[in-house]
């Protein structure tokens, strides 16, 4: 049995073979992929194996692994050439979307699909172009061909192991290493896949576990190519966030479920989390923490760039980005500030058809992608899109507590290489009450800024002093602040455990 035979390009084939269609129209830019799989059904999906012959409108028609013929026929004369042709097989015909434009091929067609039932034959038409006419539209099976599924992956970086062996690298072919490279590779075309692995191959010679990110790096450069979703490097980690214990106990008990991922039942497997809270908090460190605990890469979608207009409509653009990032899963799906990217940029009709296309992607994605939104004001948001069943837990993110403060100011100072063990930092308790994280995090760069300039070592006391330079939101925005803190006070789950009063 063939590596791909687990594969879902495969999978389709089969289903196609066995069930007797004789057409088949597969939407495809990517023909040497489509020729291979042909290939492998010809071998393993008749018996004996079967023919596979191929078509171009330059070459005309050739037996695949032969050379072409020397007279080379056109469109009518390939048909008329399967109706003659007694033996089962599959044809593949390249680019056929043109001819089918005429009468006489499109007539010649519907003969063929009752001269090809009783041979076993399969006529394949494979285009990167939809065009199939209303004469034959119910003759013929229509496949759009999505990029390459883990097993198919898989498959291909055994056959791209040989090759590199041959010309003197190194494989590690353990099925866990071949598992993490093909995740790696999710979302890419064959090609593209090909071009990454060689890529990687060219840096070391070798193709292991250290791959992947080189792997990445290509999907980085094709994703970020679209212009509507960014892929961000996670470099952040739970132990980088202050506070927040709810919320980090919470996701090392998801991370348990994820990691069993296809032997979960779909209901049980983590869908996603909103996140709430006042603008500084953490939200967005969150999120990008999730995709590291998860062990997955993390994709945000670009509101802005979506309603901007340069990739058409945007609810077409926003199904087109959702689409593309399910090609990519696992991994996790970032909308940032997903309220303020909506209701504030949508014309009249645009949000609701964003909005139900979303509420259905939300229940309908494929497993394995986990959604991590963030909202400033969750109050502009309908109802159903916050409903238990969408995400599975919305969390709030207040002002951090006494203790958490002193873990953010941590935090900030070890991630700039300051040991803070030698300070005492319990009077900034007081000086801080109200403050976000991210004004803790301004106030530990205006002391080192203080310290550089003096040429002296951080000290407690330029902390101190960098606090009265600071106002924070909760008194300048105290209305608003109060708003969204009223709002979310029994509506939403707390990250951090209660303190503060309404």
């Amino acid at each position: 049995m063939s590596e791909t035979q687990d594969s879902r390009a495969l999978r389709v084939l089969r289903e196609i073979i066995e069930s007797g269609r004789p057409l088949a129209y597969v939407r495809s830019a990517e023909e040497e992929r489509v020729t291979a799989l042909l290939r492998e059904a010809a071998a393993t999906l008749f018996t004996p194996p079967a023919a596979l012959w191929i078509w171009t409108l330059t070459e005309g028609l050739r037996r695949d692994g032969e050379r072409p013929a020397r007279d080379v026929l056109g469109p009518r004369a390939v048909l008329d050439f399967i109706a003659a042709h007694p033996e089962p097989a599959i044809f593949m015909l390249r680019d056929f979307h043109e001819p089918l434009k005429e009468a006489d091929i499109r007539r010649r067609l519907r003969d063929l699909y009752e001269l090809c039932l009783a041979r076993r034959q399969l006529v394949v038409i494979c285009t990167p172009v939809k065009f199939i006419p209303q004469e034959i539209e119910r003759n013929i099976v229509y496949v759009e061909l999505v990029v390459p599924d883990l097993a198919e992956l898989m498959s291909f970086l055994r056959r791209e192991a040989e090759a590199i062996v041959a010309a003197g690298g190194s494989v590690n072919t353990s099925e866990a290493t071949l598992h993490q490279l093909g995740r790696a590779l999710q979302g890419l075309t064959m090609d593209e896949a090909r071009h990454a692995v060689r890529r990687a191959v060219a840096a070391r010679n070798a193709l292991d576990e250290h791959s992947a990110p080189s792997l990445l790096e290509e999907k980085r450069l094709l994703v970020n190519r679209t212009g509507m979703i960014e892929y961000i490097p996670a470099v952040t980690n739970l132990e980088q966030i202050g506070g927040l214990p709810l919320m980090k106990k919470w996701l090392l008990e998801r991370r348990k479920l994820f990691m069993m991922g296809d032997s979960l039942a779909a209901e049980i497997v983590p869908k996603g989390v909103l996140v709430m809270g006042i603008s500084g908090c953490g939200k967005s460190l969150a999120i990008k923490a999730i995709a590291s605990c998860f062990e997955l890469p993390l994709y945000r979608i670009d509101m802005i760039e979506i309603f901007s207009g340069r990739h058409g409509q945007p609810e077409g653009a926003f199904a087109a980005a959702c689409h593309m990032l399910e090609s990519m899963a696992p991994a996790v799906v970032w909308f940032d500030e997903i309220e303020a990217g909506i209701s504030t940029q949508a014309k009249e009709g645009e949000l609701g058809r964003i909005f139900g296309f979303f509420l259905t992607w939300m229940q309908e994605k494929t497993r394995g992608l986990f959604v991590g939104a963030t909202a400033n004001r969750i109050d502009l948001l309908p109802a159903e899109m916050i409903r238990k069943g969408r995400f599975d837990e919305v969390f709030f993110v207040d002002l951090p507590l006494d203790d958490e403060r002193l873990e953010i100011f941590r935090v900030h100072l070890v991630r700039r290489g300051v040991d803070s063990s030698s300070f005492n930092l319990e009077p900034l308790k007081k000086f801080t009450r109200g403050w976000t994280g991210a004004e803790i995090e301004q106030c530990v760069v205006s002391a080192m800024t203080a310290a550089r300039l003096n040429d002296a070592t951080l000290t407690e006391e330029h902390l101190f002093k960098a606090t009265a330079n600071v106002v924070p939101l909760s008194k300048t925005m105290k209305e608003q602040v109060d708003l969204i803190r009223n709002w979310a006070f029994d509506r939403a789950v707390r990250a951090s455990p209660r303190e503060h009063a309404r």
